[in-house]
């Protein structure tokens, strides 16, 4: 088992334990692009017990691993980067276009009376457009890049890549507000009573491309980029 305390960083927490996640997304403890925090830190500045957070981790920490639960930490980059793509970028894209219907529907039907709903689709399509091209500048341009760098850190390679990385977090934590922000207009996905299947469709969704997102992102800033600075 792993030595896990209070002063380990919450994006070591979430890439020895990757269940761990789930719980930092219901306690709204930023795991991503401000993962790198003592969790005591994290708890407290969420007003929350960090002795409480820690022992929930580590009753997740006694069942990790007997599932037989994906680990991408082990790959090699270049398997890493295959993964990130597969799980990731494709899902988002097949995603984000069956997802648009139901989100014009609801906001459609029940905008009127409910102008959060309005806001939730700017910020949906918002999101979508921006992701949209990140991933794609990624699969196209930067992860190709990566890879030869990883294998060979020139100097001149070096100089390409590193403006790549700051660019990519610095969207990476615009993702993140946007997403931070469907979280407080949809009162953390919760539809209201007597809510149209439709509009419970849109919110369970919601939430699963949040925590995907989340995922995704971690395990570029906190494993994938991590080891291009070490190489940097």
């Amino acid at each position: 088992m792993s030595q896990l305390t209070l002063d380990t960083q919450v994006c070591d927490i979430v890439t020895v334990l990757p269940k761990s996640a789930d719980l930092f997304r219901c306690l709204r403890i930023d795991f991503c692009c401000g993962g790198k925090i003592a969790l005591k830190d994290a708890a407290e500045e969420r007003k929350l017990n960090p002795e409480d957070v820690l022992n929930s981790i580590k009753e997740m920490e006694k069942t990790w691993g007997k599932q037989g639960e994906v680990d991408p930490i082990s790959f090699d980059s270049k398997t890493l980067v295959a993964y990130i793509q597969r799980r990731y970028h494709g899902g988002l894209r097949d995603e984000f276009s069956l997802l648009a219907p139901y989100i014009t529907k609801v906001s459609r039907v029940h905008g009127e009376n409910q102008p959060h709903l309005l806001r939730v689709q700017e910020i949906f399509k918002k999101l979508r457009s921006e992701l949209l091209d990140h991933t794609a500048d990624e699969d196209e341009i930067v992860f190709p890049l990566i890879l030869i760098f990883l294998e060979n850190p020139t100097l001149e390679l070096k100089e390409k890549v590193k403006p790549y990385i700051l660019e990519l977090e610095r969207e990476h934590e615009n993702a993140g507000e946007l997403l931070a922000e469907l979280r407080d207009l949809t009162n953390n996905f919760m539809p209201p009573d007597g809510a149209c299947g439709t509009y419970r469709l849109v919110y369970a969704r919601l939430a699963q491309l949040e925590k995907d997102t989340f995922d995704h992102v971690h395990l570029e800033n906190n494993n994938l980029f991590d080891r291009v600075r070490a190489a940097l």
